[in-house]
């Protein structure tokens, strides 16, 4: 692949960082929900990927967005355990594979970004088209998930879309923590989840 010159596609610049410098760094969130044909509506201008990587994780100088032609967004994070294999699928690229999150890991890796590079309505409406997760899957990575609100975002959204799976849950096992969390300032409480959501919107739990 042509790291040195002009620009590289991104997919052939991640299998470089993947497979010949072995970082632990994959696209993930609102990015793979794209690759994987779940996301609600199309980006204008500079495509916006997020990749997910662990704590202090530094990538090589040639991988920047003038580079790859897309805007990078590096998301360093324990949100799930660093050496966890859990929750990945393989997206085939032309004459090689890349290691990206399967729906159910990327849809809370995406949560976890609410509401600060990915808007709550955004989320919202994205996470209506996960009615086939895998909910075997879904379950592990709750339980696994270290941040209590993407866990109480990621059950509040799926109970208000009302996707059959939801209900095979064993919410019992998923640590939902204790008191309230901000989602979105000067929004309602939602009562079952402790955490606030946008006035006016989402159900009647919001009060």
């Amino acid at each position: 692949y042509n790291l040195f010159g002009d620009k590289v596609e991104w997919t052939g610049a991640v299998y470089t960082l993947q497979k010949q410098l072995g970082l632990n760094v994959h696209p993930g969130g609102k990015t793979a929900l794209e690759l994987k044909g779940y996301a609600h509506y199309l980006t204008t201008g500079k495509r916006k990927l997020f990749f997910y990587g662990t704590p202090g994780m530094v990538l090589p100088s040639w991988f920047n967005s003038k580079r790859v032609g897309v805007d990078i967004s590096l998301v360093r994070t324990n949100l799930f355990p660093i050496n966890s294999k859990k929750g990945f699928s393989e997206l085939k690229e032309k004459d090689f594979i890349l290691r990206i999150s399967a729906p159910e890991r990327a849809a809370l890796e995406m949560l976890h970004l609410v509401p600060g590079k990915v808007g709550f309505d955004e989320a919202f409406l994205i996470m209506e088209n996960l009615a086939t997760l895998r909910v075997e899957m879904a379950q592990k990575l709750l339980v696994m998930c270290r941040s209590i609100k993407v866990k109480r975002l990621f059950m509040y959204m799926v109970e208000k879309h009302g996707h059959p799976w939801v209900s095979e849950l064993d919410a019992s096992k998923i640590d939902l923590g204790k008191g309230k969390r901000m989602i979105v300032p000067n929004g309602k409480l939602d009562k079952k989840y402790r955490i606030t959501v946008p006035r006016d919107e989402y159900g009647e739990s919001a009060e």
